[in-house]
């Protein structure tokens, strides 16, 4: 490798490192700064299939359409920008334990005498034989995991698909002292399954995505530094 080579190589990588601690030095003596409202309404996903059927406009049989005004004012979410709170209680214990053992052993002993004798010669031969095997495999695996989770999230609909299902998203952030709490939530929801307190449980929404964590001085301290994190991802052992 030329000396010009290794000059760039070095360049870019203090170029990384200084990139990625920028966040870092810009919060230095200050809190962490907080998003702007909205942001969590920008929600990325994949394209949805295109067969859902759609509603054709058309409510025979009575004088309300299905998207008109109700009769009586209905609170729940049904139209983008309405708002919905979901309730998120998640208690899940998941424990496994295997345990797999396996031993085989085998031995094989040979052994072989000949002799002859003759008036003018006499001739003995002997021979023995060993073999010995030995295998042994031992595999164990245990699993103990424990998440216990109960807040909940008012989230805007920012869509409505074809067939009437509602995609909801939200974030919400919090901040004391010098770290923020973030949650965001995001997925589709069936317009039956919102209670008529204008609620939802989490577990009724499909495609659900929760995140829960933080930002701050004490997220700084329990990552790695970034040079650390830069070597860990180039290091060929």
């Amino acid at each position: 490798m030329s000396r010009t080579r290794r000059t760039r190589i070095s360049a870019a990588l203090l170029g990384t490192v200084m990139l990625g601690g920028c966040s870092g030095i810009n919060d230095l003596g200050r809190e962490p700064v907080m998003t702007s409202v909205g942001t969590g309404l920008n929600v990325a996903r994949a394209p949805l299939p295109g067969n859902f059927p759609t509603w054709n406009g058309h409510a025979y049989h009575s004088l309300w359409g299905q998207q008109g005004q109700a009769l009586f004012q209905d609170p729940r979410a049904a139209n983008v920008g309405d708002i919905v709170t979901v309730i998120i209680s998640i208690n899940d214990k998941a424990q496994f334990d295997n345990t797999s053992e396996r031993k085989r052993a085998s031995s094989a002993n040979l052994g072989v005498n000949l002799g002859f004798n003759t008036p003018t010669h006499s001739t003995s031969l002997s021979g023995n034989g060993s073999v010995t095997s030995n295998t042994r495999a031992k595999g164990e695996g245990t699993i103990d995991r424990s998440e216990k989770l109960s807040l909940s999230i008012a989230g805007v609909v920012t869509e409505v698909l074809p067939n009437g299902n509602l995609l909801v998203s939200g974030s919400q952030e919090v901040r004391v002292n010098y770290e923020v709490r973030v949650l965001n939530i995001a997925g589709i929801v069936r317009p039956r399954d919102i209670s008529r307190n204008n609620t939802i449980a989490y577990d009724k929404i499909a495609e659900a995505r929760v995140s829960y964590g933080g930002r701050g001085r004490v997220t700084e301290v329990q990552q790695p530094a970034t040079g650390h994190q830069l070597y860990d991802a180039l290091t060929p052992f």
